[in-house]
């Protein structure tokens, strides 16, 4: 037994300090050491991902019980139909198709809707096969980077919803190697119909594009678009400069001029007096200009012309600016075009599938306009392109003709040429330019309603 020492200080603990001594064991014996507590970081959404996850929560939850899964229905308004009698077609009652017009209304004038119009539809089906459908979601687009959305909320009530994506305007500049061929390399670059057709116009009054072009010759495409937040082309503008093999075309309008037209480096332009081939894309030779075998008489004969093996449906244009003076069907040629030129040249085309717009005999055509399209009329053994050439009423080899080129600018023209020149140039050096802008445009045959719309 312990004796009492008089002289010793007897030892008293406090009642604080004996807490705070359990505190610190309890979180010993946890093995952990007490941290403060720090709020963690959600990182902000992007719109993609936030239209993603409310599909997601409405697609899981807005089908009410006894009902299936929904159905993706695309619906199309047809001529004389109103929007509730197409969206009837889906398979939802009158109440309910009533309900989503009303819904929808408070954003668009239904009534100035027109034939054609397309519209994405969610449509849930009663699990006992009885009974009218149900509309779970509907998508109609109302401009090239705008929407409209109807939903089920939680509680069944139709939600009205107004999406818009954020557009770019960008300066693309494109530069690659010829894999296959300039148009699919073009394409998969991202230059879209219209930019390709351009560039082969172009190269085309240079080039045979499909003898004077080799793999990995080298190409350069500059050219205006608007590009949504995903990636999603809406729109293509002009193509501002074209390179290939040491040609080069600069986009320049004149002051006063009704178009614009393309220069080389020097304001000398590009425009020849007559493009080499009649067609906006490389296409093979399958028949040269002088005497052959006769595919379907077997005799040989002479061929006053050149067969460009193309499919059906390829474009045609004109090789310079002329006059139709024949849209015919004759004879072996089957559908058969004639346009008269400057200088006493005269231009054929010979079974055709079809004819371009507008195409009939006294219409004015101008350079690279589409006047026709390849097929296999007449006395053909396939799909091609026969082309021929007259000067002063007597046929000539087309590969022959003498092309000569046009303007030279000079004053003021080339002081202007030469600044959008170096625009352009700048633009090239840098890779591409871009410009971000909000787009807020309107599909054809729907107009906006004079209620406010609800966004949410």
């Amino acid at each position: 037994m312990a004796q009492f020492d008089p002289r010793r200080q007897p030892m008293r603990f406090a009642p604080h300090l004996l807490t705070a001594v359990a505190a610190v064991s309890v979180a010993m014996l946890a093995g952990r050491v007490y941290q403060p507590a720090q709020a963690e970081v959600v990182p902000e959404l992007t719109p993609q991902q936030m239209a993603s996850l409310e599909a997601r929560a409405f697609e899981s939850a807005g089908t009410p019980a006894g009902l299936t899964a929904p159905e993706a229905i695309p619906v199309q308004i047809r001529r004389g139909e109103t929007f509730e009698q197409a969206v009837r077609r889906t398979g939802i009652g009158a109440a309910e198709a009533s309900a989503v017009a009303a819904t929808l209304s408070n954003a668009f004038d239904l009534s100035q809707m027109r034939a054609g119009l397309r519209f994405e539809t969610a449509i849930s089906h009663p699990r006992g096969g009885r009974g009218d459908a149900r509309l779970i979601g509907l998508t109609m687009r109302t401009g090239p980077a705008s929407q409209l959305t109807v939903s089920r909320s939680f509680d069944g009530a139709l939600r009205l919803r107004a999406l818009e994506e954020r557009v770019n305007h960008e300066t693309m500049v494109v530069s690659a190697n010829v894999e296959g061929s300039l148009t699919a390399t073009a394409q998969r670059m991202g230059a879209d119909a219209a930019i390709r057709r351009k560039a082969n116009q172009l190269f085309g009054h240079r080039f045979d594009l499909d003898r004077d072009i080799r793999a990995a010759d080298e190409f350069t495409l500059v050219f205006d678009r608007s590009v949504t937040e995903n990636g999603r082309t809406i729109d293509t503008g002009d193509l501002l400069y074209a390179e290939l093999k040491g040609a080069v075309f600069y986009r320049f309008q004149r002051p006063g001029a009704r178009e614009a037209e393309y220069f080389d480096a020097t304001g000398k332009s590009m425009r020849s007096s007559m493009m080499r081939t009649p067609l906006d894309r490389a296409t093979r030779i399958s028949s040269s200009f002088g005497f052959r075998v006769h595919p379907i008489s077997g005799y040989r004969k002479m061929h006053q012309g050149i067969d460009f093996a193309a499919g059906t449906g390829t474009p045609v244009v004109a090789p310079a600016d002329g006059v139709v003076v024949e849209a015919r069907r004759w004879g072996g040629y089957g559908n058969w075009l004639r346009v008269r030129h400057a200088n006493g040249l005269e231009s054929g085309y010979g079974h055709l599938s079809r004819y371009g717009s507008g195409i009939r005999a006294g219409q004015r055509v101008s350079q690279g306009q589409v006047i026709a399209y390849v097929g296999s009329t007449g006395a053909s053994t396939g799909p091609h392109l026969h082309y021929e050439l007259w000067r002063n009423g007597q046929r000539i080899n087309p590969g022959s003709i003498r092309v000569e080129d046009n303007v030279q600018l000079a004053g003021s023209d080339l002081a202007a040429f030469r600044a959008e020149k170096s625009r352009i140039d700048r633009i090239i050096a840098s890779g591409g330019e871009r410009r971000p802008a909000v787009m807020r445009a309107s599909v054809e045959g729907l107009r906006p309603a004079t209620a406010t719309t609800t966004r949410s």
